[in-house]
């Protein structure tokens, strides 16, 4: 990643037209090829024609160069405003095979229609799903699904050509994970955006040697042109059985998903400014609207979900130093051009199945360790520990057996012997045993966002204070952190003009040293945390409501805001002593 110097141009700047469409050029050339590699994959091993290949690949273009634009603009609450790469991901392969294998497109389209809904409800409920949805549960879920879809590459390494030798598939996969992990390993800079590619070249070029190289479809296939009709199978609009035992899994691992594209949203929003600045969430919430309907138009079109590609767009960035979202436009023109283009996608639908999988093999390895780097992020005790233990361990388990499916028959053994499905409901089930058996009380005021409810906040916390046995100086301090928060959050001219006052919501969770403060009110101002962060930077020179803020900074040890369409959360941490 490039430091903030290196930004050449940063979010909201206009870059040079020109400037926009060599960069764009860039994005698509490192993610088409994961694109059409996923979608064929897929499709492949789920047993369908040729004629839905050449749609799914075609319609999986097309949706990700419409929403890579969307998520650069900001229109109402679609869009996170920042240049943001969405693509087909391997998340969905494991269960988008099983319902090809099950039911064909048709059920595919239909589950990945009602489960884009979770993603939309994920984007609506964020506040209050960061209880449940842990990054322990996420990290755990992410693991499984790369367990999963190990299978599925593996699988591929052996479809060769009758008349090439049976070395070849082992062969071309091993130089392409040689090649490609090698280079991820050593280089560094321009050659690491390429790496991908360079790995499935070489795994070409082994299987040509091998004679297994097959190039009929490319020389087939028109120069500009669109699918026929028949590729689009349309929808199963009378859900059986198969139906409803694939759709948890498949909201399970869209609501993961979702879960990982807050990270990745975040992230972007880092790296996107030459200073730093507090997380807005309401453009996350943006995101996950764009992915949501993202996740939408794939089961609109029965093609595997596209998403957010965070891992790209950083790297993309850190290289070219063009953060500026309008590059996310002419990407997105640039995509949906090269979807007319059959003989392009023709020839990346022709790389061999061998190397396929390898390269689906690489992928899925870093998969895997985002699920671990996602599980320790909050810190990983004991307690976590056993979480992520015993889901990973059940859903590993049950996936490679049928206990289930051997006792309730087929259709509902493949609900409850899938992995990722098990594997998610215990680490939700355990994560909710351990929040509400904590032996941390929790407290909890409801009033008005209104300065007349100050006495009545003063009281809640004097009362935190004495169960928590602390001196009358740290009694103070509590006291003190809550009424500054609240004349912080009351200075703002959309709430001077509103009819009724906010409600507010205070939660307090007592430890053993320290009281935290969760201020939840609907609001809309600027957010604390860029305030703080600017108050610190300014030697002289203060503006109206910078007491407040002041005092708050030194009667609080963390002062963190999270901004939501509808809703703003102020966490206060105060440290006391008796």
């Amino acid at each position: 990643m490039s430091s903030a110097d290196d930004i050449r141009y940063e979010t909201d700047d206009r870059c040079p037209p020109l400037i926009a469409l060599t960069v764009g050029f860039q994005g698509v050339a490192v993610t088409i090829t994961s694109v059409v590699l996923y979608v064929t994959i897929t499709v492949r091993a789920g047993g369908q024609d040729e004629g839905f290949l050449s749609w799914a690949v075609f319609a999986s273009l097309v949706i990700v160069g419409i929403l890579t634009a969307l998520q650069a603009s900001k229109i109402r609450r679609f869009g996170s405003g920042h240049l943001f790469i969405m693509a087909v991901t391997p998340t969905f392969i494991a269960i988008s095979v099983l319902a090809l294998n099950q039911g064909g497109p048709e059920l595919l389209a239909s589950l990945i229609v009602v489960a884009s809904l979770a993603y939309l409800v994920l984007a609506w409920r964020l506040p209050f799903m960061r209880r449940v949805i842990t990054p322990a549960v996420s990290g755990t879920v992410l693991m499984l699904i790369a367990v999963t879809v190990l299978p599925v590459a593996l699988n591929r390494v052996d479809e060769v050509p009758a008349s090439a030798p049976d070395a070849t598939g082992p062969v071309a996969a091993l130089i392409t994970v040689v090649v490609s992990a090698g280079m991820a390993l050593r280089v560094a800079g321009f050659w690491r955006l390429w790496t991908p590619l360079i790995g499935l070249a070489a795994g070409c070029v082994a299987v040509a040697l091998f004679g297994g190289y097959e190039f009929g479809s490319v020389t087939d296939a028109a120069w500009v042109g669109v699918p026929g009709s028949s590729g689009f199978k349309g929808f199963d609009l009378t859900p059986g059985a198969d139906f409803w035992a694939l759709l948890p899994a498949f909201v399970v691992v869209t609501v993961v998903g979702g879960i990982k594209n807050i990270g990745g949203s975040v992230a972007i929003q880092q790296v996107g400014w030459r200073q730093p600045r507090a997380t807005d969430f309401r453009l996350v919430q943006g995101s996950l609207n764009t992915n949501g309907l993202g996740v939408f138009l794939s089961g609109i079109a029965g093609t595997p979900p596209a998403t957010v590609h965070t891992s790209r767009t950083v790297q993309l960035i850190g290289l070219t130093g063009v953060a500026s979202r309008y590059v996310g436009y002419a990407f997105g023109a640039i995509y949906v051009g090269l979807a007319f283009l059959p003989k392009l996608t023709a020839v990346l639908t022709t790389i061999p199945s061998p190397v396929m999988g390898a390269y689906i093999l690489t992928a899925v390895a870093l998969l895997f360790v985002e699920g671990i780097r996602t599980v320790v992020q909050d810190g990983l005790d004991t307690q976590k520990t056993m979480v992520v233990g015993i889901s990973f361990a059940l859903g590993v388990g049950l996936d490679t057996q049928t206990i289930f499916a051997d006792l309730l028959g087929g259709t509902w053994g493949v609900l409850l012997d899938n992995g990722v499905l098990i594997g998610a409901v215990v680490a939700v089930l355990l994560t909710v045993f351990l929040d509400l058996t904590s032996p941390q009380q929790r407290e909890r005021l409801e009033t008005e966002l209104d300065l007349s409810r100050l006495p009545e906040l003063d009281r809640f916390l004097g009362g935190l204070a004495s169960q928590m046995d602390w001196s009358g100086e740290s009694a103070q301090r509590l006291r003190s952190a809550g009424e500054e928060t609240l004349m912080s959050l009351l200075q703002s001219e959309e709430l001077a003009s509103a009819d009724d006052p906010p409600q507010l919501i205070v939660q307090a969770l007592l430890a053993e040293d320290a009281v935290v403060l969760e201020f939840l009110a609907v609001f809309d101002d600027e957010n604390l945390e860029d305030r703080l962060a600017y108050l610190s930077e300014e030697a002289e020179g203060m503006e109206e409501g910078e007491v407040s803020l002041r005092l708050l900074r030194h009667y609080a040890s963390s002062v963190h805001h999270q901004k939501y369409h509808g809703l703003d959360i102020v966490t206060v941490q105060v440290r006391g002593s008796a």
